[in-house]
């Protein structure tokens, strides 16, 4: 409780308005000094003392930066899932990865973004209730983790098709593909359910002195379980959907790239032992290993632009997860982690839009088959051209050469449908 002033003197540690309060009410209020300075402030002081501003201030060169990752990224993830649905000779193994992480990037730029954008323009009230808040956590936990989820088994499938190519004809199939991508969402969506059980609908209390019950213009979406809990969940799925996949796709590769030198070595002596002889079959097989090294380095480099863009998401989460609210000590590292909240958000929205540039500069069969789409021109495919050093090849899976039709799989792991084998028998004849 706060002690009566004297009337007739200005104190300085007792703002003007406690003053005329305290002097002016014939009840005492049993109110503490920050009560009393609580009870002063305006509903949009109160609100902005606690829940920081209505706006964020870098909302305008945020949402102009956003803006262009949406346009390039909607419309590049749309073509993707349309290539891949609509042509047959790209419903790969692999290029069903390709659509799963497609339509993961599809859920966070057309659901994920304009929420934030809207929070970022109107930090509160949240108007979509318990559900919408809910939903949105729901949405981002699932979708990290079904992307991560998705590159791992992507390079899973690229290790086995290099490092132990007899396999591919019984795991790089189509059917295993689909049910691995089902397994993964599946996954994903009971993962995301413990963090996104831990939030919902925080609103401020009334001011003690002006009533009873919570303000409705304070409506936030956020924490609301104990903080532990939520510190011990990022913690965790931060291992485990980040930390444990991107090492074991590091040794992945690390044994692809091994491999494939082996292989570059192998092809050196096989050259030299056969000079001056014209052998149509080892051009042939030339070719299948120059495509899987083309198509092992476009993965490659998606899987590193994946970890550059994440990292940031999974840092700002880490930090938030560390540092204590209460601590007066942390209040430089809190203004350090809203910049790096804001760079981990442009990073975590440039992780979904990024993969259609990939394949457009480095497939030529994905960049003929975009402009096919979007020009409306009937896509033909490129002439092989018999010297490995001109071989334009695509950087998703086998994708320019028709596939061999031995009742198997090609090299790079692709199903051949009868009927895909009939088409070809009567082209080759």
């Amino acid at each position: 409780m706060i002690a009566k002033p004297n009337c007739s003197s200005t104190n300085t540690y007792v703002s003007r308005c406690v003053q005329d309060l305290l002097c002016n009410t014939s009840v005492v209020l049993n109110l503490s000094e920050v009560e009393m300075d609580e009870f002063c402030l305006n509903q949009d002081e109160y609100l902005e003392k606690y829940l920081g501003p209505r706006r964020s201030p870098v909302f305008l060169p945020v949402c102009i930066t956003y803006l262009v990752i949406f346009l390039v990224g909607a419309l590049g993830n749309i073509l993707t899932c349309i290539v891949i649905a609509r042509n047959k000779v790209m419903r790969t193994p692999t290029n069903f990865y390709l659509f799963s992480l497609a339509v993961s990037d599809l859920l966070v730029l057309l659901l994920g973004m304009p929420l934030e954008l809207y929070e970022m323009w109107s930090n509160y009230p949240f108007l979509f209730g318990k559900g919408g808040c809910y939903f949105k956590t729901f949405l981002f936990e699932t979708v990290c983790f079904a992307s991560i989820l998705n590159v791992t088994a992507l390079s899973v499938e690229r290790y086995i098709a290099v490092v132990h190519p007899l396999r591919v004809k019984y795991v790089v199939t189509r059917t295993h593909a689909k049910r691995v991508i089902l397994s993964v969402w599946s996954v994903s969506v009971l993962c995301a359910i413990p963090n996104t059980s831990l939030h919902g609908i925080f609103t401020l209390p009334v001011p003690k002195g002006k009533g009873v019950g919570a303000l409705s213009t304070s409506a936030t979406c956020m924490l609301v379980k104990p903080r532990w809990m939520y510190n011990l969940i990022i913690q965790i799925t931060t291992l485990l959907f980040f930390l444990l996949p991107m090492l074991t796709i590091s040794v992945l590769y690390l044994l692809i790239g091994m491999q494939l030198k082996r292989e570059k070595m192998l092809h050196v002596l096989e050259a030299n032992a056969s000079v001056g002889q014209d052998s149509s079959s080892n051009v042939r097989s030339q070719q299948q290993k120059t495509r899987r090294q083309q198509v092992t380095k476009m993965l490659f480099v998606l899987v590193v632009m994946f970890g550059i863009c994440w990292a940031p998401f999974h840092t700002d989460r880490l930090m938030w997860s560390f540092l204590d609210q209460k601590s007066s000590e942390h209040m430089k590292i809190f203004q350090v982690y809203e910049y790096v909240h804001v760079i981990s958000g442009v990073f975590f929205y440039l992780s979904s839009a990024i993969n259609p540039i990939l394949y457009n500069l480095m497939s030529t069969r994905f960049r003929e088959m975009f402009k096919e789409v979007m020009c409306h021109h009937k896509w033909h495919p490129v002439p092989r051209k018999r010297s490995l050093s001109m071989t334009r090849v695509t950087v998703r899976s086998t994708l320019s050469e028709v596939p061999p039709c031995n009742g198997t799989v090609t090299t790079e792991g692709e199903d051949c449908d009868m009927d895909d084998c009939q088409e070809n028998k009567t082209t080759l004849s």
